[in-house]
Order: C-alpha cells, then structure tokens, then sequence
C-alpha cells in the first residue's frame, strides 16, 4: 500500500500557538518519470475537495505526469492530500469523452459539435417560442471555474431570462451561504484558515475534517502535537479520526442537531460565558435568543439526542472558557434535518463570545467542492451575481446596469429556481429542457428511483456536459465532451474565500472543449444582445471573463477589483475581497464589528428559519437599522423520517477520505479506487452483535424507497444508526441492477430544509438485514 494511503495526513511538523505553520512540500510523479523529464511545471489548485491546496502540475510529452506542493502558499504551506496526489491521474484516462453524442433512434451515437451545438440551440428557441424562459432550466456544480459560472449565470439570468440556474452545491453548501446570510446579511466566510495556528479551542460540528479536507485536518494535528495544544469538540454521530483527538465527543441522533445546539447556547449564557460589551455594540436579536433556548437545558437535549447530559456541559464550558475559538461546520449539519436553524445556532456561539475577526477566533461554514465558492459569488447556484439580493429592486437594477439590461429582463419575482424544486417543474412537465453541467444528479440526489424516472421523461430535452460517461450522460439527448482541470485556464475560490489561478498545463483530447467556451458558443449562436443591440456576453477567453467578473463584483462585498492572472500566479492564492483599498486581499472579515448587512446593501432580507417563509424590507429595517450580526433562534422539532418497528435504524450518508462525489474522477485513479473500491456499510459494535454481524457480512439496507447491498464495518458509530457513503453508482459496475443496490441514494427521502433548500441525506429510516446468515434479524 502507498504511503500516503495507509497515512493520508502525512508526516507531524509540530508547531505551536500564533506560530507559523511549517512547510512540508508533498509530491508525487507517475512511475519511471523523474523531476529531470518534467518539462514544465505549471500552477493550479486541488479540484477534489474545497481546501484548495496549491499545487503545481508536472507536464512531459505533452501529458501531465505528477504533481507538487507549493510551499509559499497560504493555504497548505506545500502539503498536498491523498486525492491531490493521484487524482489528476484521471485526465489522462482512456474513457474520455471526447466527441459530442447525440441521441438517435434511442443510442447515443458520435456527431460534430455543429450538429449537436445545431440541436440544442433549435430545442432553445423553440421552447423559447411556445413555452417562454420558465421551460428552460440549468444545474451545474461545485467544480467548475469562475469565469464559466459568470458566463453562466449571465446567459442564463440575462440573456434566456430564466429563473431556473442552481447547482449541486445545494447538496453541500447551500446551508453554509443561508446561515451566513441570517445572522450576517450576506454569504462569505467570516475566518481564515490560519485561525487554526492561533486558536485554544477548535470546534467541529458535523465536520470529518479529516476525510474532507485532509491537509487542513493535517494542520490541527500538527498543532495537537505541538506545544498548548487546542482542546478539540467534535459533534458527529460517527467516531471519526476528529472524535479520536477530541476532548469531549458529541454524538447525537441524527436529525437532533438544532436541540444539541440549543442546549449548548443555554449553557453558554447561563454561565454567563458572554461577551456582553460585543453583544451590546455589534448584533441584535440578543433577548429573542435567550428566550429561545432557556428551557433547553442539557437534560432536555439528552433525552432527544441521546447524549449524556454531562457531556453537552462538559462541551459548553470547553467552548465557554475558550480564549480564541474556531467553529467549523459541514455536512453532517448542513445535509440534517433544520440544517441552516442548526448552523445559524454555531453562528450564534461565536457572536454569543465576541469572537469574530480577531487570530483565532473564526467561523467556517464549510464547502464540500472545490470552487463552491465561486458559484455562490457568480449567480450560478440560486444566487445572484456579486451576492446581490434578488428582493431589493436597486440590486438588481445595479447588476442590470452592469450587464445593460433593463432591470426588468433579470427574473427576480422570486429567488431562482433550487433543483428539487426544478426537478418537480421537470416531473410536472413545466420544465422541457435542463442543462447539467459537471454533476451526475442519477446518483448524487436523493430518492433515485424518482430522479431516473424524471430524467427519463420523453418530453423532457436533456443535455449532459461532463468529462467521463456517467449515470446521467446514459440518459441525454445530447452530451458535450468537457474540458477539465489542467486544460483550461482560469480561478476559482476555496471555502476560506482564497482565490487560485489555474494554468492550462495540456490540451484536452479529442474534441473536447472548455466549460466556457462551450457556454460562449451557445451564447453566440443564439446571439444574445443587451438594450443597446451589443452582445451581452463581450468576452471571449478566460482573461476576458475574469475582466467582465471583476466588473461585476466591484463594490460588493467579494469584490476582485484588485485581483489579476499575473498576480495570483506570482504570489499564490490570495483572499476576497481584494481592492485598491486592501491589494493584498483579506484574512478575516468583520475585524471591526461592522457587517455586510445594512438594509441597503445586504444579500438577503433573510427567513423564518422553520417555514422558510422570506422576511419583507420593512420588516428586515425595523429589526436590524443599524446594519448588525444578528442572533437568530428556533424551535426544535422531530425530523420528518424516524425509525419504526419495520425501519428501525437511522441512515446517515457521507464521504469517504479516498473519494470525491460519485468517484467520476477518483475511480479512475488507482491508489485511490484501490484504497476504497467498493461501497460498505459500518454499523455499531452493539447493534453488529444484537443482529449476528461478523466484519464482512453481506447486509440490506432497506427504507421506503429502495435497498442496497454493502459488506459491514464494525465501527464506532453510535446505536441505532448506519452510515453508507454515497460514492458509488452502477457505471463502472457495467451492470445496471447490481449497480442500483450500490447507491446509498436509492434510500434517501425527498425533503429540504425550508430556508436553505438543502437535501436532507442522512435521516432516513432503514432496516437492516445479515444475508450471510440464514435468518438474519432486522
């Protein structure tokens, strides 16, 4: 076994607080090349995770061939993680599309890019003619680059003047943008990744840093093995690599996570462990608050979440007592039952401390792709461009004055369309063509055997652009063959807001185009205009793009204005927003209690975090005049799935360290597909005795909706709760059926958290049944 497999976080290089990190530049060359026949070494960032680690791509014969840390970057001080090491191995797979397919007699057969460019733009105007904008509908990703979401975002807002633009970031960040939204008034994180170097208590809430984000998991281990170490919380049903180093591990039923966090807020300012001067100075909604949480005593969450009493205590002092606290939260509250009610209530525990802005004292709503970021920035993924608020009329005629619209042409009746909701458009038949760009939604939505058969429709006109055949591109009219990572130039932002260049290290093969110029072509085709008859979209190449971009984002709160190609590839990633004002970017927003939240500026007049139900202006001004971080609370309630006598078990679902989505990329690497190649299941120790389960057994995950087969783990994952991770589809199974009982969302439920519209994956109610042995019990 590599390595770097058997320990995926690399050697310790201790250090200790307000120290600097040291490097360690990790690398990695195919076998039998050398760094003496690397002819070019050419700049980028990771594209498997949203940590953003610099690296730079070795090229030789016109291939790449390795790659390697850069030392002097910010974000990873030269470490580079198991996926960054062998994952690029991917571009140079044999299985490439490479060609444009088009849909014939019910085969997907090779065409030109006119023929199938022909198709898609005739389908456009026609449904443009008969139905309007409203039938056309577009979902991308979280892997794209900056300059292809804006152009996105613009064709789509501004030229097709079509509601319906999201991308699969709803499955992983959507939670993350509303909750700092709410207690904010617009999205961008508020901490830095160095706040790790200066904090005394790090808190990770639903957050397996260690499988997701390995070199910033490499970073908390080196300072655990430095001097005065962080004390560590982690809440996560699992025992994780984070459980295993914290000093006091939560781990709650899923779908209780808003009671855990009620309950630690209670104790928070019970003990008066407040920063009442911040309070005071910088946020409102203090007493509301209070209210809120002050019969959620630890005795009352214990009995829903099934946590000692004394260790929800034993957590609120560690978080009470911290000097400099850093919270960090992913999936495992963002894909929950009242997913953004929960991250809001983490929010609140900083505010609640007075630490905002200062060395270690942070908060990171975390993304689960690498340049998430970018399309929440760019209006590709229900947002609007430059974190514009679609409800304030002079937002949105300021971006129509950017893009020489009338404010009217830009659809803002409503927020943009999120993905169940266009999927129920496509069901209903309102919807006749959807675009998906660099996802595989046949896998990675919930409720599978819906989602195929929505896809499937007759009447429904899809198109597929991806780099490898999938789940999803067996299904289109028409699939366009992308160019990826390393064959196309441009930036992109990872999840503490810093922004890459990304060099064009080879060609694409075959006939494969970028994600940008195919939207350029689209554009052009259908000659989009703006009021004065010019072409809406002016730009041509990703310089030109980013140009446009920056344009966009002047004065608003991720403002690029001070960013350019040629810096970020001398100096590295540097973070937004950069400006005249700040040219070396910003570390940590809010360093002076003063927020992105005046009613004249903010994202979002924000929501009722139970019903989702959208705050009006006045209401907002009347609330929050001053422009302040707001403390916002609810009230608990029972997820809408719990276990029952035929379903007993609770499922949750997630990643694995080896993997990366529905392993389109990471399968075709062969560490990494052989470090993880099939999918399991990991039950209790006490649930594997109760039900006869030896290591190994081949088990039925069943719910409502559908089953699949996995092998078992026995691990530390607590009574009463499975965990599958949601890698693994049928393709490279070859068999269909088989594959179907691979995909842990073939069991998930068709319901979304009401603020953020984020799919709940990981309460669902499952039964489990042993088929190695005659007479498996549920």
């Amino acid at each position: 076994m590599d390595a770097r497999i058997a320990e995926p976080w690399g050697a310790r290089t201790p250090y200790g607080p307000g120290e600097t990190w040291p490097e360690r530049v990790d690398s990695y060359l195919a076998d039998g090349v050398s760094e003496a026949d690397v002819e070019r070494w050419v700049p980028t960032a990771s594209i498997l995770h949203s940590n953003g680690d610099a690296l730079d791509v070795a090229v030789a014969g016109g291939r790449i061939v390795g790659v390697r840390g850069r030392a002097h970057d910010r974000v990873n001080h030269g470490r580079l993680g198991p996926k960054d090491l062998y994952g690029w191995q991917a571009n140079n797979s044999t299985d490439r599309l490479t060609r444009p397919l088009i849909r014939r007699n019910g085969h997907l057969v090779e065409t030109d890019w006119d023929t199938a460019m022909d198709a898609i733009v005739r389908r456009t105007r026609e449904l443009l003619d008969e139905h309007g904008p409203s039938a056309i509908g577009f979902y991308t990703s979280g892997q794209l680059f900056l300059e292809e979401y804006y152009t996105l975002g613009v064709l789509a807002h501004g030229g097709l003047r079509t509601n319906h633009v999201d991308g699969n970031t709803r499955l992983c960040t959507a939670t993350s943008a509303e909750a700092l939204k709410q207690s904010f008034g617009c999205d961008g994180q508020p901490g830095s990744y160095a706040d790790v170097d200066h904090a005394d208590v790090i808190a990770l809430f639903g957050h397996n840093m260690a499988a997701t984000q390995t070199v910033l998991w490499s970073r908390i281990l080196d300072r655990l093995a430095g001097p005065n170490p962080p004390q560590v919380i982690c809440v996560d049903p699992r025992r994780t690599p984070v459980a295993e180093h914290a000093t006091v591990h939560l781990a709650p039923l899923p779908g209780t996570n808003l009671a855990l966090m009620n309950a630690l807020l209670h104790e928070v300012i019970v003990n008066g462990w407040t920063d009442e001067d911040y309070i005071a100075a910088h946020t409102v909604g203090y007493d509301e608050l209070a209210k809120q949480v002050k019969p959620c005593t630890p005795e009352w969450a214990a009995e829903i979440c099934r946590v000692p009493a004394a260790d929800i205590r034993a957590a609120a002092r560690v978080v009470g007592s911290a000097q400099r606290l850093l919270s960090t939260v992913l999936q495992g509250f963002y894909q929950s039952h009242q997913a953004t009610a929960a991250a809001v209530q983490v929010n609140n525990l900083n505010l609640l401390r007075g630490m905002l802005g200062k060395p270690g004292c942070g908060i990171l709503q975390m993304n689960g792709q690498p340049t998430a970021e970018n399309t929440r920035e760019c209006g590709a993924d229900g947002d609007l461009a430059g974190f514009r608020n679609w409800s304030s009329d002079a937002q949105v005629a300021d971006l129509a004055r950017v893009w020489g619209l009338d404010m009217h042409d830009i659809p803002h009746y409503s927020p943009p369309t999120h993905v169940m909701q266009q999927l129920r458009y496509i069901e209903e038949g309102s919807i006749r063509m959807w675009w998906v760009s660099a996802t595989n939604p046949a896998v990675s939505l919930p409720e599978l055997a819906r989602i195929r058969s929505i896809l499937a429709q007759e009447r429904l006109f899809l198109v597929v652009q991806d780099i490898f055949p999938t789940e999803t591109t067996e299904l289109a009219d028409v699939v366009l063959p992308a160019a990826t990572w390393a064959e196309k130039e441009g930036t992109f932002t990872n999840a503490d807001r810093t922004v890459h260049y990304s060099g064009r290290a080879v060609d694409p093969p075959g006939d494969a185009r970028s994600d940008l110029d195919i939207f350029l072509d689209y554009a052009r085709r259908l000659d989009l205009r703006n009021r004065s008859g010019e072409p809406l979209i002016h730009w041509t190449d990703p310089a030109s793009a980013f140009a446009a971009w920056q344009e966009c984002s002047r004065g608003r709160p991720c403002d690029y204005t001070g960013l350019s190609y040629a810096m970020l590839r001398e100096r590295g990633g540097v973070q937004w927003p950069c400006t005249a004002e700040n040219p070396d970017g910003t570390e940590r927003l809010y360093v002076d209690g003063k927020f992105f939240a005046a009613a004249d500026y903010c994202e979002t007049y924000g929501r009722d975090l139970l019903t989702g139900a959208p705050m009006e202006p006045a209401e907002y001004r009347a609330f929050n005049p001053d422009g302040k971080a707001m403390f916002k609370g609810a009230e608990y309630t029972p997820p809408p799935e719990t276990p029952s006598d035929d379903h007993p078990f609770v499922l949750t679902t997630g990643r694995t360290l080896y993997h990366f989505h529905t392993r389109t990329k990471t399968a075709r690497a062969p560490q990494l597909d052989a470090a993880a190649p099939e999918v399991w299941v990991e039950v209790s120790a006490p649930d594997a005795e109760r039900l006869g389960v030896e290591e190994g057994d081949l088990l039925e995950i069943r719910s409502p909706r559908g089953s699949v087969r996995a092998p078992a783990r026995i691990g530390g994952i607590r009574e009463g709760v499975v965990f599958l991770p949601f890698h693994y589809g049928y393709w490279d199974t070859k068999t269909e059926d088989d594959g179907h009982e691979r995909a842990a969302n073939e069991l998930t439920i068709t319901s979304w958290d009401p603020a953020s519209r984020q799919p709940l994956f990981k309460t669902a109610a499952v039964s489990v049944r042993n088929l190695t042995k005659d007479g498996g019990q549920r």
